[in-house]
């Protein structure tokens, strides 16, 4: 085989090597800052690119996406002299490559020495019970004064949050024991409350079963009464047709008198019967009407007539 074409076919080879290994794909969310004889070129974005061999190079593959940095606690003192250990989340994302590579050394170290001396300076400023019911606030500054200071860097930070914020142990067992006091206070309360609501359904119930009992007490008094004039009403009526039913005969009596048309000498006698009974009584004085005087006359006359 003629060496000449050896040669060439291993030079072509070798380009290819070179052409190939210089081809480069960037990924979605990734981005290449390329040097160019030390200096920076450009910054390559997602697709296909080819790099100029031995005079350019990949300075550094950024990614685009949101990360996530977990600080250890850090040791900080409030306003009022209590040391508590505060550790950090961070959330921040990488917007500007070129900035990011060339604008601080170890940008991680950075935000995170960067944080706690904002925390330290927050929290500095607040006592121990405004530290524990602010959370939202201590996060609000610390990401502004963080993506304020990020910013020449190429570093958005999107959230910061306070992750754990201990107290010493001292404060920690005084401050369970005012929860436990306050979580036995509210069951005392609410124990009172059902008591009292108890007390309240129990007098409500008294309360109706007396008015149940009184508007029965009610009814049964009406019908009592209702019943009771009734049987009044009933025996007057009886009573008064008795009087009729005695008037009426007395009444046909006298009309049985009057169509016979009785003489003097009968009703002279039945004077004298009603002396009789008026006699009878218990009078002392009876004064004597002149006709009856004359009737005992001729009652005597007829007495002796018959015994003669």
């Amino acid at each position: 085989m003629n060496p000449a074409l050896i040669a060439v076919a291993i030079i072509a080879f070798i380009v290819i090597l070179i052409i190939i290994s210089n081809i480069k794909i960037v990924p979605q969310s990734k981005a290449y800052v390329i040097e160019r004889l030390g200096t920076y070129s450009t910054t390559w974005e997602t697709g296909l690119h080819v790099k100029v061999p031995i005079f350019e190079r990949v300075a550094k593959v950024v990614s685009l996406k949101e990360q996530v940095v977990d600080f250890p606690p850090q040791p900080v003192i409030t306003k009022d002299n209590v040391t508590m250990q505060i550790d950090t989340v961070v959330f921040f994302q990488i917007t500007d490559p070129k900035l990011y590579t060339y604008g601080v050394e170890r940008p991680i170290s950075a935000i995170e020495n960067l944080s706690a001396t904002t925390l330290r300076n927050i929290i500095g400023e607040m006592e121990l019970d405004h530290t524990l019911t602010s959370r939202d606030i201590i996060n609000a500054k610390i990401r502004g004064i963080l993506d304020e200071a990020t910013d020449p860097w190429g570093i958005k930070v999107n959230r910061v949050e306070l992750k754990n914020i201990l107290p010493p142990r001292e404060i920690q067992d005084a401050m369970e024991k005012q929860m436990k006091a306050e979580r036995e206070r509210r069951e005392s309360i609410l124990r009172a409350e059902g008591e009292k609501a108890s007390q309240i359904l129990v007098a409500q119930g008294k309360k109706e079963s007396q008015i149940l009992e009184a508007e029965a007490n009610k009814q049964s008094a009406i019908l009592h009464a209702e019943a009771v004039k009734e049987s009044k009403m009933r025996e007057a009526e009886g009573e008064a047709d008795a009087i009729r039913t005695v008037m009426k005969a007395r009444a046909e009596g006298i009309a049985c008198i009057n169509d016979s048309m009785p003489s003097d000498a009968y009703i002279r006698l039945k004077s004298l019967e009603a002396f009789e009974s008026a006699a009878n009584g218990q009078a002392t004085k009876i004064i004597i009407p002149s006709e009856i005087q004359g009737l005992a006359g001729l009652a005597q006359g007829v007495t002796e007539v018959i015994k003669g």
